[in-house]
């Protein structure tokens, strides 16, 4: 590869290249320059390597969060206007992270997500019976992207029929983050909406997360009112595009791959196998810091400001570290995958999404057990921050 790192442009996250298969890149770069660079969007650098980017995540002293965990910078921003909605304990460091992401664990627990399960089966069970009734559907549209957005609105206490106004916002901050105007005025209109009902808890408190972030103290003192409206804008943001990026996933997956859809019919034991392996294969997430001072990291200099990506899904195609690494393997063994992050950011949700995922998944197959792609070139996919099936039409 020629020309110095900041002449090269390595990677677009939103490029349509890039979107429909990044995995080609990934390839290339860990043999050329392991540590990519892209002068798009405020410049980034994106390790690739799965010791690398385990290593870069790691290092929250080096590579910071509190300064914006977007792909993007956008030159000339204020703090906040970079962030994307990256509120506590994503968007923080230790020592507000320790405390901040300590209310949310109780709410994810293996515990409190069963007792979130019997709402999602029968959610499931009425998006997959529209599609059945109807004969045809998309399985991202129709199904994927209308699940965790009411789960995620069931746990904030919220009303469900809000949930289309969810999608706007999260697609726009994430997605569409590239469109700056549009993202803010997202963020603006998420903000003011969580503040109501904030407001409201105060009130009215029930036994939702929202209402323990306003009821609970840190040392005998409330939560500001910032850090709920941020844990509160993350669990949407971060809870929403992420798992039904991950359920889309696994039914493109199944649709395009009759060989595998049919194994798993006839053994559904190798469910959470096959979960784990769509979350390496098709990991949505890569997430980004901030080099808090001037560094060299995989044989490159890289300056205080820089934004640095933590390229979880070219880590979990890592061939040191898995074996046929871009061969999706239904019953793999060892997946020690890095879908949900590593280190002290470690996705505080993970629980809640594999259970999305497997009852999303039962259900589908006891309604759908046979199905495929109407047209696999109307599949759709997003790129930036998140990637996932944004269309997936199917017959049956």
């Amino acid at each position: 590869m020629t020309g110095t790192a900041s002449e090269r442009n390595d990677y677009d996250l939103f490029g349509e290249a890039y979107v429909a298969d990044p995995a080609q890149s990934w390839a290339r770069f860990r043999d050329e320059c392991p540590v990519a660079h892209s002068t798009e969007y405020g410049g980034s650098w994106m390790p690739v390597r799965y010791d690398d980017v385990t290593a870069a995540a790691r290092d929250v002293e080096t590579f910071v969060s509190s300064k914006g965990v977007s792909v993007l910078k956008i030159a000339n921003a204020s703090d906040s206007e970079v962030v994307s909605a990256g509120g506590p304990p994503i968007g923080v460091d230790p020592p507000m992270h320790t405390w901040t992401r300590r209310l949310l664990l109780a709410g994810m627990s293996p515990k409190s997500v069963q007792s979130y399960e019997v709402g999602t089966r029968e959610l499931c069970q009425r998006l997959v019976a529209k599609i059945v009734d109807r004969g045809h559907g998309d399985a991202a549209v129709d199904y994927a992207q209308r699940l965790p957005v009411r789960v995620i609105g069931a746990l904030l206490g919220v009303p469900e029929q809000d949930s289309d106004r969810f999608v706007t916002w999260v697609r726009q901050i994430l997605e569409f983050a590239h469109n700056v105007d549009g993202r803010k005025k997202a963020i603006g209109e998420l903000n003011d909406y969580m503040r109501v009902q904030v407001a409201d808890r105060r009130l009215n408190p029930g036994d939702d997360i929202l209402s323990h972030l306003v009821t609970v103290e840190v040392e005998g003192e409330p939560v500001p009112e910032d850090v709920i409206l941020g844990e509160a804008a993350l669990l949407l943001v971060a809870g929403v595009d992420t798992t039904w990026s991950a359920i889309g996933s696994s039914l493109y997956h199944l649709a395009s791959h009759p060989e595998d859809r049919r194994r798993l019919v006839a053994e559904p034991e190798l469910l959470d196998a096959f979960i784990e392996e769509v979350l390496r294969f098709y990991s949505p997430v890569t997430m980004g810091r901030t080099a808090a001072t001037d560094t060299e990291f995989g044989g490159c200099p890289i300056a205080e400001g820089d934004r640095v990506l933590m390229n979880f899904p070219a880590a979990n195609r890592d061939p040191d570290h898995f074996e046929d690494s871009d061969t999706f393997i239904i019953d793999r063994g060892r997946n020690r995958h890095l879908a949900f992050g590593v280190g002290i950011h470690r996705c505080a949700g993970s629980n809640l999404a594999r259970m999305e995922m497997r009852v999303a998944l039962e259900e589908w197959l006891i309604a759908i057990p046979e199905f495929e792609l109407a047209d696999p070139s109307a599949v759709t996919w997003a790129g930036g921050q998140v990637r996932g099936p944004r269309s997936v039409p199917v017959t049956f």
